[in-house]
Parts: C-alpha cells; structure tokens; sequence
C-alpha cells in the first residue's frame, strides 16, 4: 500500500466523538466522504468514515464504532492518510505528485525533469526542473502523456 497524507487530527469537537482535521488535500471531495478508509498515526490504524462536514477551515468526522470523546481523545495530534489505490480522480485529472520523474518539453526543447514541487494553497503549485521553476498552469500545458510535459512556449519562462 502507498498512503498519501491528506492531514492532521488538530482537535476534538463535542462529546459524541467527532475529530478536528485540518487539511490542505487538493482533492478534498474526493476522500472526504462517507464509507472512505482513513490510516491514522504512523501504526496506519485503520478507521471508516461514518459522517463528514466542514466547519469553519476544519474538516470533521467521525469513524464508525466510536461515539464517544473518550474513544478518539488519543488520536489528537497525529497525521491522517489514505491509500493511494482509493483515490480514484476524474478523466484528465492527475495527482501532482506523480509528476515527479517526468520530462518536460517547452516547445521542442527538453529542460529536464521534474525533481519536486512546490504547494502553494492560494496561487499556483509549481514545478522544480533543475534550478528552473515553472508553474503548474493548465493553460500552459499542451499536454500530459507517457511521462512528459508539453508547455506552450512562453517568452521569459526559461
């Protein structure tokens, strides 16, 4: 199995057992629903999600067969996965971690790989090629196939 953090247990809220995440997963409609498998702690303890609502920046949920705060009070403060294989995305939608390893072309020209990237929750992610930074735009890119990026030749970019 391949897990993919997608937060943290910050928090309690109330007496019947619900838990605080707070979470920047792109993809947070894709896990955050009922019935989804969550791997707690580094033991990946395994829960199921019984019930799911956001409030104020926080995702909150409860796993089923805990009830109460005393049940859950232990799993404040750890780290929340899932399995990659159960993140199932849209047609053309990509988990941008994958790109890493992948060849990028700007126009004809190959400047190198994909070595990692960089989150920005409120603009753009962007791709490390080298020392090259470019954003990850999809209006930049012509496409995504057999482990290559095609961009759009753009003045100043490289």
């Amino acid at each position: 199995m391949e897990f993919i953090n997608i937060g943290k247990i910050v928090n309690t809220h109330g007496i019947k057992g619900e838990l605080r995440i707070l979470s920047d997963f792109r993809h947070k409609d894709k896990v955050f629903k009922v019935g989804m498998k969550f791997y707690v702690g580094r033991e990946k303890e395994e829960f199921i999600v019984n019930s799911y609502r956001f409030h104020k920046i926080f995702d909150m949920v409860t796993f089923k067969g805990f009830n109460n705060i005393n049940d859950v009070l232990y799993l404040k403060g750890r780290q929340v996965f899932i399995n990659k294989e159960d993140l199932v995305l849209d047609d053309g939608e990509i988990y941008i971690e994958d790109l890493i390893g992948y060849e990028v072309f700007i126009g004809d020209k190959n400047i190198g790989k994909v070595t990692d990237i960089i989150f920005n929750p409120k603009a753009n992610d962007v791709l490390k090629v080298g020392d090259i930074l470019i954003p990850y735009v999809k209006n930049l890119i012509i496409k995504i196939e057999d482990n290559k990026i095609y961009y759009t030749e753009i003045g100043g970019l490289v």
